[in-house]
């Protein structure tokens, strides 16, 4: 009689499922800590006054670089689609994000950009036809209770058109995310591919704005070509493709609870750099935050069995 000899570890998967999920999780939050140096970058290097010019040189430039890199374009219904997702993600969010920078300090630039997980919970629901989750819902009101605490300490200035954009940009955001996630990439289309799709059209809409406000700004000095090419090389080519790779194998709810990141990150660099104030009850709101995202990425047993059922 034969036996059949049991797989040795070199056989073995070199990743199980729950060492994928998190090393997925933890690349995908590389974008929005990268996205939270927005508001240092843009108040401490950039030009002042020329929000649309930041937000084409952050897009189009990487965009056109990422199409030469993965050599692939739309094809049929593709065109129109990387056309609307690239005005959410990229040709509204930008200069919504830039306004926000420029009017609010570092730490209260994303104070609104924290509703984006209660935003794209209730869009998965009417978009993707998720289940209602009370949990996410929760942990989503928490997180905004927490970077609330976080930025609008004593320093905070609550400018009404800086908050504005923060509302527009968690808005467009959320729904450039979820549908994102409805119509993802064509098969044998990958991240830094769709990634430069939706840079090149975003930054192609933003062109003609760019130009009414100005066009290229006066004066562009050596820290200022360093901060464009952070933000267009890191924050856009980079942050982008981790981006919507990790949006491939992430739920589009557990995605936007990494958003957090994005303030937590200005409002520790708005310490750290610029010397704002942190107290007592921010770092409550901190560890609250950080809570939430934790949270955000779970699924509660209940809620999985329903689901498998």
């Amino acid at each position: 009689m034969t036996t059949t000899a049991p797989a040795s570890p070199a056989t073995a998967p070199p990743h199980p499922p729950a060492a994928a999920h998190v090393s997925t999780v933890a690349l995908t939050a590389i974008t929005p800590v990268v996205w939270g140096t927005t508001y240092l970058v843009t108040t401490e290097l950039l030009p002042p006054g020329h929000p649309l010019f930041a937000a084409v040189a952050r897009a189009l430039p990487a965009g056109l670089l990422a199409l030469a890199i993965a050599r692939t374009l739309p094809r049929g219904s593709w065109w129109w689609r990387a056309a609307v997702l690239g005005v959410l993600n990229i040709g509204a969010f930008f200069p919504l994000l830039f306004v926000a920078a420029e009017r609010l300090p570092g730490g209260g630039a994303a104070t609104l950009g924290a509703a984006q997980p209660l935003v794209a919970t209730v869009l998965a629901v009417v978009v993707l036809g998720d289940r209602w989750s009370v949990w996410r819902l929760a942990w989503g009101v928490v997180g905004v209770l927490g970077v609330g605490l976080v930025v609008l300490g004593p320093d905070a200035a609550l400018d009404p058109v800086g908050l504005a954009a923060g509302v527009g940009g968690a808005g467009v955001m959320a729904l450039g995310v979820t549908l994102t996630k409805r119509w993802g990439p064509p098969p044998g289309v990958g991240a830094t591919g769709f990634a430069g799709w939706l840079l090149t059209a975003g930054g192609l809409a933003l062109v003609p704005f760019a130009l009414l406000e100005g066009g290229v700004p006066a004066g562009i000095d050596a820290p200022a070509l360093g901060g464009y090419l952070w933000l267009g090389i890191v924050g856009g080519l980079v942050a982008y493709t981790l981006w919507f790779s990790g949006i491939r194998r992430l739920s589009v709810v557990a995605v936007a609870f990494l958003g957090l990141l994005s303030p937590l990150t200005a409002a520790v660099l708005g310490a750290g750099v610029l010397g704002e104030s942190m107290g007592p009850a921010q770092l409550a709101g901190f560890g609250l935050a950080m809570l939430a995202l934790v949270a955000g990425q779970l699924v509660p047993r209940r809620q999985r069995v329903v689901s498998a059922s």
